[in-house]
């Protein structure tokens, strides 16, 4: 019998092994990459053939004299540090019943990200993902299910999900913070961690295996308003290819924040919790400061126009031209809103209905809003009031991004419609109504319906996703969605009237649409609703 190796020589031995080629290549070994600031232990799935890290580092933890501050280059370490589980995820409450963590618990050291990449990949450099998740900007995780890279690097993509301060450690504008920051800006500091994890990816992706001249940025909900504030960032121009949209722009009746709005919030926020100085607040507990903001999602901090990492209103960036002249894929779901909440849990009748409508948009609005949204009976009334509210919620605004990138952006846009409903839930139940619902298109887009558990899954949809799959993935390879085995899918251009777009779902077909009436309708009368 062949005698053991002493385990000081069994880990040399595994350092020598995994250093004799740019990737451990051992069928069942850990694989080891060197990032700039240290080696990483990741795990190999040799099922699927992928290699994943979890936990990586990419910036200092944002702690102490550090909370509300740009974050920090990571301090190196010395010897192979393990990215085998998800790092904790930011600071948060638990506001959202559908998110689902396999973080390793909650704390303000959160600025971490998770890579997938295959684990044959020297045959030369692979196309880059990096997704940010939605969640308000109040919650959410990289270490979500539905989020899950796996499906997308088995197609060849290496795939990244990033963790980024959220809530008040997240948004937080105050005179005092400007006062200290030498571009006398505040706030955004989610939209920094963004712009760290971007330049990370540029300088170690290609231990990956990744191409950092290849970049895409994608996002859902508030990730995706963030995609597209860091295309009007100076702060990130160049760290990015290509960009995809999933419902939400911070355009339209999402714009941010003007700063002294935004710093008038923290200040009253600073008195609530009896802060007399940045200083006290930076030294309360982050339990104290959650505890503080209560059990609602709407009304407190947001993305703010602090001059330097948004310098000015996204609508001036991009009326000028000023964003990011990249490919756009961008839509929204068929059921973002639901007519049920535009008229109070009332009964769907007509009387209701305009009632409804003139309680949103105000009587001097109330009869061309009808023009545009009819409710002459029950059916127009579920059918008008569920996409006037989605229009109100967030498909407006997205729609304004693809208007702005389609005449400003000089790159073709793809613009789409997910109309996909869930199937009914596994103990039986379904949802409200019949469309896509939003966030509702997360799993077939990223390939992870079978990582949700609470839906039956059919067959039709694992062919939507297949279809939806297809398209993210060519995209991010190519800029340009369509390829093999797809319906084809045509850039947005005028025709007929309307504009291209793209329906997903059983039936996916192109269509032209004419709705800019709508939302060049909203445009005039909605008021600012920030996030």
């Amino acid at each position: 019998m062949r005698k053991a190796l002493p385990c000081p020589y069994r880990v040399v031995l595994g350092l020598l092994l995994a250093s004799s080629a740019p990737w451990a290549a051992a069928a069942d070994a850990a694989p080891i990459v060197h990032v700039g600031t240290g080696s990483l232990s990741g795990i190999h799935d040799a099922k699927a053939g992928l290699d994943e890290f979890k936990g990586i580092p990419y910036a200092a933890p944002p702690v102490g004299a550090l909370r509300w501050k740009p974050p920090q280059a990571v301090a190196a370490w010395s010897g192979v540090r393990a990215a085998d589980r998800f790092g904790p995820r930011c600071m948060q409450r638990p506001l959202y019943g559908d998110m689902v963590f396999r973080s390793n618990g909650m704390s303000e050291d959160c600025l971490y990200l998770n890579v997938w990449t295959p684990a044959h990949r020297d045959k030369g450099k692979l196309p880059v993902l990096v997704y940010f998740y939605g969640g308000s900007l109040l919650a959410g995780d990289g270490s979500e299910p539905r989020y899950d890279g796996a499906s997308l690097a088995r197609r060849g993509i290496v795939t990244v999900t990033v963790n980024f301060r959220l809530d008040v450690f997240g948004l937080l504008a105050l005179p005092a913070l400007a006062a200290e920051s030498p571009q006398h800006a505040s706030g955004n500091y989610s939209l920094m961690d963004m712009t760290a994890a971007l330049r990370w990816v540029q300088d170690n992706i290609a231990a990956f295996g990744g191409d950092p001249a290849q970049v895409t940025i994608g996002g859902e909900s508030a990730g995706s308003m963030a995609v597209s504030a860091l295309m009007a960032s100076p702060a990130a121009q160049g760290l990015m290819q290509r960009a995809i949209g999933e419902s939400g722009a911070v355009l339209g009746n999402l714009k941010p924040m003007p700063l002294a709005e935004a710093e008038q919030k923290g200040t009253d926020f600073m008195r609530k919790v009896g802060a007399r100085s940045l200083a006290d607040l930076r030294a309360m507990p982050a339990d104290t400061l959650m505890k503080a903001l209560g059990s609602s999602d709407s009304g407190g901090f947001d993305m703010t126009i602090d001059g330097a990492v948004l310098p000015r209103s996204p609508e001036d960036i991009y009326a000028a031209g000023g964003q990011a002249h990249i490919p756009l894929l961008v839509g929204s779901n068929s059921q973002e809103g639901f007519y049920a909440a535009l008229l109070d849990q009332q009964a769907p009748t007509p009387a209701n209905y305009r009632a409804g409508v003139r309680k949103l948009l105000g009587a001097e609005h109330v009869d061309e809003a009808l023009k545009l949204y009819p409710g002459n009976d029950e059916a127009e009334v579920k059918a008008s009031g569920t996409a006037l509210s989605g229009d109100q919620f967030i498909a407006f605004s997205t729609w304004r991004w693809m208007d702005w990138q389609y005449r400003t952006g000089g790159a073709p846009v793809y613009y789409y419609y997910f109309g996909q409903p869930r199937p009914a839930k596994r103990d039986g139940s379904a949802g409200p109504g019949t469309g896509a619902v939003h966030s509702g298109e997360i799993e077939y887009a990223l390939g992870n319906l079978a990582g949700n558990k609470v839906y039956a899954w059919t067959d039709t949809d694992r062919r939507v996703s297949a279809t939806m799959e297809g398209y993210w993935a060519n995209f991010i390879k190519t800029g340009d969605p369509n390829g093999a085995g797809l319906p084809y899918w045509p850039a947005v251009a005028a025709q007929d009237g309307g504009l291209l777009r793209q329906v997903i779902g059983a039936d996916t077909h192109g269509v032209v649409d004419r709705n800019a009436a709508r939302y060049e309708f909203l445009q005039r009368v909605e008021p600012d609703a920030h996030l």
